[in-house]
C-alpha cells in the first residue's frame, strides 16, 4: 500500500514563494473550498507533477511556474511504501528531479527517463492513467474510465489486477523472438557457408588426389620417354665413337703428308736453284771464250766438255724435279684426304658432344621428375592437414545444426509463451475471473447511490446496460448526473479491486467539484454515506465551491487569494 503523507509546493501556479503544505493522511475526510482561481485544485496538478512530471489539468509545463516570481518552482511529496519512506522533489527553473529513499538520494547519474521508469515500475507500480482512475476524480482534464480507449481501459485494469507483468513479459518475449528469428537467419547463413566450405574442401581433396595421380602418371611417362631417348642417344654415341676410331686408324697413314710436302718443296726449290745455276753456266760458256774477270782465254775443249757436263747435269735436275713434282702432288692429295678425315672426325666429335649434352639433360630432367613425383607422393601421404580442415568444418556444421535445433526449440517455446501472454491468453483468463466481482461491485455502488440499473462490462471492457425502462442503453445515453454516478461507482470499484489484489492500494482519494456539477442533493447524501461508511482506509479530499458543506466534513481547508498569490487559511 502507498500511504501519501504530505505534499508541499511553492511558486507553483498561483502559489507564492512560501511553501503551502497539505497533510494527506491525518483526516478521514477533508473539504477543500475557495473561490474560482484561489488555487484549491492546484493540489491535483501538484500531485501528478511530483509523481509523473506532468500536471493533471491541460497546462503546459513552463506555465506551471508562478508568473510573478518566474523561478524556484518546487513540489515535494512524502509517502511510505511498506516500511520504506520516499520523498520526491521536482522543480522548474532550475529543473530538479530527485528521489530519496529513507533519507538517501538515489542514483543521480541516471537520466530523468530512467528515474521516472524506476519510480513508476519499481516504487509506485502504477502509471499516470491508473493513478488518475483510482485516486482522482476531477471535472477538469479528467477522462472517466468509460471515455478511455479500449487499449487504455485494458491498461488500467491490468495495473489494478497486477497482471501488467504479463504485458512486460510479452514485450520481453517479442524481443527474444525477434532475437531468436535473427539468430536463426544468421545460423542458416553460417550453415550454408560451412556446408559450402565442406563441399569445396571435398572437391579440393578429390582434385588434389586426381591431379596428383595424373601428374605422377604424366611424369612417369615422360621419364620412360627420356629413358628411351637416352638409350637412343647412347647408341648414337657408340656408333659415332666407332666411326671416329675407324677414321683415326685411317688418318694415321696421312698424318705425315704435310711434313713430306714441306720437305719435298724445299728439295725442289734447291734443285730449281741448281738447275738455274747450270743453265746460267751453260749460257756463260756458250757466250764467252774469254774469262771476263781475268781476261784469259777459255779453251774450246774445256768449254765444250763443260757445256756437255752441265747439260747432262741439267737433264738430271729436270728429271729429279719431275719426280719431285709427282711426289708433291701425291703427298698433297694425301694431305687433302687427311684434312677431310680430320673434319669428319671433328664433326663426329661435335655430334658426340651434342648427344652427351642431351644425355646429361635427360638425366637431369629425370632426376627432377623423380623429385617432383616424390614431392607429390609425400603431399598425398601427408594430406592430413586438409583432412583435419575438413573434419573441423564438419564439426563446426554439427555445432551449428545443434545450435539451430536448440534455437528452434527456444523459438517454439517463446511462441507458445507469446500465445499465452497475449490479450486473449492468460490475462483474459484472469480478467474473466474478476469480471463477475467487478460487475457486482459496480452495481452495488450504483444501488447505494439509488441508481438502479444493471451495468456490466465484457472481456473487452465494453459496457452493457439494462434499465427498468430500456433494455439496451450505453454510457453516452445517460445524463451528466447519471454518468457521474457511474464514474463514481467505477472509481470505488477500482479501489476495492486494488485493495483485494493489494496491487496499487493508496490512502488517497480526491474528487474535484463532484458536488458542484452533476450530483443532485439526493445523490450527494448517498455519496457522502459511501465516503463516510463504505470507503475504508482512505483519506478523502473533496474540492468544492459549496461552503454549505462545511458541517458535513471532519476537516476543512480554505484557499484564498491575497496579492495575486494563493494562501491556505
Amino acid at each position: 500500500m502507498i500511504e501519501f503523507k504530505k505534499i508541499r509546493y511553492k511558486n507553483f501556479l498561483s502559489s507564492g514563494n512560501q511553501f503551502i503544505t497539505i497533510s494527506l493522511n491525518q483526516n478521514k475526510d477533508t473539504l477543500i473550498v475557495g473561490q474560482n482561481g484561489a488555487g484549491k485544485s492546484t493540489i491535483l496538478d501538484a500531485l501528478t507533477f511530483s509523481l509523473f512530471g506532468k500536471p493533471f489539468r491541460k497546462v503546459n509545463k513552463p506555465q506551471l511556474v508562478n508568473t510573478v516570481n518566474e523561478r524556484d518552482c518546487v513540489v515535494e511529496i512524502d509517502f511510505v511504501v511498506g516500511k520504506r519512506e520516499y520523498k520526491i522533489v521536482r522543480g522548474i527553473k532550475p529543473n530538479i528531479f530527485e528521489i530519496y529513499r529513507d533519507g538517501s538520494k538515489l542514483n543521480e547519474d541516471s537520466s530523468a527517463n530512467d528515474q521516472q521508469n524506476y519510480l513508476e515500475k519499481q516504487i509506485l507500480k502504477l502509471n499516470y492513467k491508473s493513478f488518475t482512475q483510482i485516486v482522482i476524480l476531477g471535472s477538469a482534464s479528467f477522462v472517466p474510465f468509460m471515455q478511455l480507449t479500449a487499449a487504455n481501459r485494458r491498461e488500467v485494469i491490468e495495473d489494478l489486477l497486477d497482471i501488467k507483468v504479463f504485458s512486460t513479459m510479452l514485450d520481453i518475449i517479442k524481443l527474444q523472438l525477434k532475437d531468436a528469428k535473427d539468430n536463426l537467419k544468421v545460423l542458416d547463413l553460417k550453415k550454408e557457408s560451412v556446408a559450402d566450405k565442406i563441399l569445396m574442401q571435398k572437391r579440393f581433396i578429390k582434385t588434389i588426389e586426381e591431379s596428383s595421380q595424373n601428374d605422377i602418371t604424366a611424369k612417369q611417362e615422360e621419364i620412360v620417354l627420356l629413358d628411351k631417348e637416352s638409350v637412343s642417344y647412347q647408341e648414337s654415341v657408340i656408333n659415332l665413337i666407332e666411326e671416329v676410331e675407324d677414321l683415326q686408324t685411317v688418318i694415321k697413314d696421312y698424318t705425315s703428308s704435310g711434313d713430306t710436302v714441306k720437305k719435298l718443296g724445299q728439295f725442289r726449290a734447291k734443285l730449281q736453284s741448281k738447275k738455274h745455276s747450270s743453265g746460267e753456266e751453260i749460257k756463260f760458256f756458250h757466250d764467252n771464250t774469254v774469262c771476263p774477270t781475268c781476261t784469259q782465254s777459255i779453251e774450246d775443249s774445256f768449254r765444250v766438255n763443260r757445256i756437255e757436263h752441265l747439260q747432262q747435269l741439267l737433264q738430271k735436275h729436270e728429271d729429279s724435279l719431275a719426280q719431285i713434282g709427282k711426289a708433291i702432288d701425291a703427298e698433297e692429295e694425301k694431305e687433302k684426304q687427311f684434312l677431310k678425315l680430320q673434319k669428319e672426325i671433328t664433326n663426329l666429335s661435335n655430334e658426340i658432344s651434342q648427344f652427351n649434352i642431351r644425355i646429361s639433360n635427360s638425366t637431369k630432367r629425370k632426376r627432377n621428375l623423380g623429385s617432383e613425383i616424390q614431392d607429390i607422393t609425400d603431399r598425398l601421404e601427408n594430406r592430413s592437414a586438409e583432412d583435419v580442415k575438413l573434419s573441423e568444418y564438419k564439426k563446426s556444421l554439427k555445432t551449428i545444426l545443434e545450435t539451430i535445433k536448440n534455437t528452434k526449440d527456444e523459438f517454439d517455446l517463446l511462441t507458445q509463451g507469446q500465445l499465452l501472454l497475449k490479450d486473449d491468453g492468460v490475462k483474459s483468463s484472469i480478467i474473466r475471473k474478476y469480471l463477475p466481482t467487478i460487475n457486482r461491485l459496480v452495481n452495488d455502488y450504483l444501488q447505494r447511490m439509488d441508481f438502479y440499473i444493471n451495468f456490466t462490462l465484457d472481456e473487452e471492457f465494453n459496457e452493457k446496460i439494462q434499465t427498468p425502462v430500456h433494455e439496451k442503453f450505453s454510457y453516452s445515453s445517460f445524463s451528466e448526473g447519471e454518468k457521474m454516478r457511474i464514474d463514481l461507482a467505477l472509481l470505488f470499484t477500482w479501489r476495492e479491486i486494488a485493495r483485494m489484489k493489494n496491487s496499487v492500494v493508496t490512502n488517497l482519494l480526491i474528487m474535484d467539484e463532484v458536488f458542484d456539477s452533476s450530483l443532485d442533493g439526493f445523490g450527494t447524501e448517498e455519496f457522502l454515506k459511501i465516503v463516510r461508511f463504505v470507503i475504508k482506509d482512505a483519506n478523502v479530499f473533496i474540492i468544492s465551491h459549496k461552503n454549505e458543506l462545511f458541517d458535513k466534513f471532519n476537516h476543512c481547508l480554505e484557499f484564498t487569494k491575497v496579492g495575486g498569490f494563493s494562501r491556505l487559511a
